[in-house]
């Protein structure tokens, strides 16, 4: 069973980011684009960022939504076109959405592994660290100076970029206030993510986090296991909220549970 689960996981890990610009003809929002030579990853790197129309029509900060798969070909347009309308419609506040662009995915949204079957899914992985310290030391500062922008970050990805945002959450929780993660690759490292959560009963939150957790089918029985956990340690200071969407496959989770992430996560917890 376990054969087959990991297995099922790969081939949708494998096809998912192929098929999107096949799958989907989202239109392309007004947005700039910019690139960052960047001395943690020893290459250059794409940015592109998307403002709410508020930005333009008064002198006001917003928060920043940072997001892995930020290309144009990526998940980029289909969130930033998500935001639009929801702050159009009132249900959130205006935001600026930060797309990162992927060169090398797989490197960049893995940490460190000892399944050697874990390093078949790329040439090079477990490049987390750099891309971490890239987005805290080089694209922060970057997007504050270009920006106006307040004291309040948040994350969202799917699948290994979920994994990277999981991550981020236990050996960095101070980069972001929010994590938005849909189906994340917690199989990863044998669960690594999923134990260690299990066994860390004095992790500390020095300030208000809010964390979302969406899964398919496929991915609901090792997610649901790390949100029981969750539910188990009730960590301190940490907002959360699990959702299980068993009508939707891997493939389609990301678009069909963002709206109620997004609306759950700025909405009812961040106060901006």
């Amino acid at each position: 069973m376990k054969t087959i689960y990991y297995n099922l996981f790969l081939f949708f890990l494998l096809i998912s980011n192929h098929s999107k610009a096949q799958q989907y003809k989202d239109s392309i929002p007004k947005h700039e684009t910019f690139t960052i030579q960047s001395t943690n990853l020893q290459e250059l790197r794409t940015i592109n960022v998307w403002t709410p129309l508020e930005y333009e029509t008064n002198l006001d900060s917003l928060p920043v939504l940072y997001m892995p798969d930020g290309g144009i070909e990526e998940d980029f347009p289909h969130i930033a076109n998500t935001l639009a309308e929801l702050i159009k419609n009132k249900k959130i506040k205006p935001i600026i959405l930060v797309g990162i662009e992927n060169t090398q995915r797989r490197r960049d949204l893995t940490g460190i592994t000892n399944v050697e079957r874990d390093k078949e899914i790329a040439p090079i992985v477990g490049g987390s660290e750099n891309f971490r310290s890239f987005i805290s030391d080089e694209l922060f500062f970057e997007i504050n100076k270009r920006y106006r922008t307040t004291n309040k970050k948040g994350i969202i990805g799917e699948s290994l970029a979920g994994l990277f945002i999981i991550e981020t959450f236990f050996m960095k929780p101070d980069l972001f206030d929010y994590y938005i993660v849909f189906d994340p690759s917690l199989w990863w490292n044998n669960k690594f993510w999923i134990k260690k959560a299990s066994k860390n009963s004095n992790y500390l939150l020095t300030t208000q986090k809010a964390l979302w957790i969406g899964s398919s089918k496929e991915a609901s029985k090792i997610i649901g296991k790390f949100a029981n956990i969750l539910k188990e340690k009730n960590f301190k200071n940490l907002h959360w909220e699990y959702s299980n969407e068993r009508k939707e496959k891997h493939n389609t989770i990301y678009r069909a549970t963002k709206e109620k992430a997004i609306i759950w996560t700025l909405s009812n917890v961040i106060k901006q």
